[in-house]
């Protein structure tokens, strides 16, 4: 009998299967930590205990995409651990925040599934579900990831492709309990700019750009337990289509983020990621720029002191932003390798 765990393929998921995934995680201050010094991350409300105390939190929450890349990693040997790509998000919506000392756990149901007209690989769709230790939702997604066959001549399941929703509404938004912007401090966050400064249709280039290091994307992807053989083993990936480790789609969100601090350090909290693609693949020592289009100002109805932006992030690679000869066009370009679309929560004045 065989004890160690090849991964799914594409055969071995089914419709509406229930996946409960292995290894609970509580996350600590040291996770954090780690966190920004693999990413730069310099958002005041996860950075400082007092600054989130002040808007009525109880400390600093864990950073929001460190939280979604300790649940994504928690589904990662069940779901793609065989995979070719992850091909995008949808209907991502952020629920009670997380602290350090909270246990999170995952759960994952197959959603649809796909064969590729190849027959070498298929499309498998997932709705995930990340808790803490009081099966309180923190993080709801779907993802879409293409898996290898095992066996190329295996039958398919009928194919069924979910119907996606194109944006989380306004009103499923989760605003933290207990939050009040009345004493938000633009000093200290870094930026003088509310949410009623922004406009439907502005671009932000956020100038600066990173360099990925191995080392560093490599140690991202253990923080969050992500088992995906293609970010690690040089030994295989060198006879793979690339010849060499692929950097985690995740880092490269999180790069785009914390280089988007620079233009909307105030958007203190992503409350969903509407929908997403990793246009092209990243690899150790391309640097990473990225530029935002505001697409759409939300007023939460209830709330003087904050609202939402809808933003979409573009991140390139080894080509700055302002290079662009226009930014919309920008999603055909080669250079680009991360096309995000996401809201965040932002003080009003």
């Amino acid at each position: 009998m065989m004890k160690a765990n090849p991964g799914n393929f594409f055969e071995d998921f089914h419709f509406g299967q229930e996946i409960r995934h292995a290894t609970p995680r509580t996350v600590t201050a040291g996770d954090a930590a780690l966190y920004v010094g693999l990413t730069g991350s310099r958002f005041a409300v996860p950075s400082s205990d007092e600054f989130a105390r002040s808007l009525g939190l109880p400390r600093a929450p864990i950073d929001d995409l460190l939280l979604f890349h300790v649940v994504f990693g928690k589904t990662v040997p069940d779901i793609s651990l065989n995979a070719v790509a992850n091909l995008g998000y949808a209907a991502c919506r952020f629920g009670a925040p997380a602290y350090p000392g909270d246990t999170l756990s995952a759960t994952s149901t197959v959603i649809g599934l796909k064969e590729n007209s190849n027959r070498q690989t298929g499309v498998v769709y997932v709705r995930s579900r990340g808790v803490n230790q009081w099966d309180e939702t923190v993080l709801d997604y779907i993802r879409w990831v293409m898996v290898r066959k095992r066996d190329a001549a295996a039958a398919a399941p009928a194919p069924v492709v979910p119907d996606l929703p194109e944006a989380v509404p306004a009103a499923d938004l989760v605003v933290p309990a207990g939050l009040d912007l009345s004493r938000y401090d633009t000093v200290l966050a870094g930026s003088p700019h509310r949410w009623e400064d922004y406009a439907a249709g502005e671009r932000i280039d956020h100038i600066d750009g990173m360099t990925v290091e191995e080392a560093c994307h490599m140690t991202a992807t253990r923080l969050y337990q992500n088992t995906a053989r293609v970010h690690f083993n040089q030994h295989a990936e060198k006879d793979g289509r690339f010849g060499r480790r692929l950097v985690y789609g995740g880092h490269v969100i999180s790069l785009a983020r914390a280089l988007s601090f620079n233009g909307l350090a105030n958007g203190f909290r992503i409350a969903a990621i509407n929908g997403g693609r990793h246009a092209a693949p990243v690899f150790a020592g391309d640097t990473i720029y990225a530029w935002t289009m505001v697409t759409q100002t939300i007023d939460l109805p209830g709330r003087a002191d904050l609202g939402a932006l809808r933003l979409r992030t573009v991140a390139t690679k080894d080509r700055p932003c302002g290079d662009f000869p226009g930014l919309e066009a920008g999603q055909a370009d080669s250079a680009v390798v991360l096309d995000l679309d996401y809201t965040v929560l932002m003080p009003r004045h």
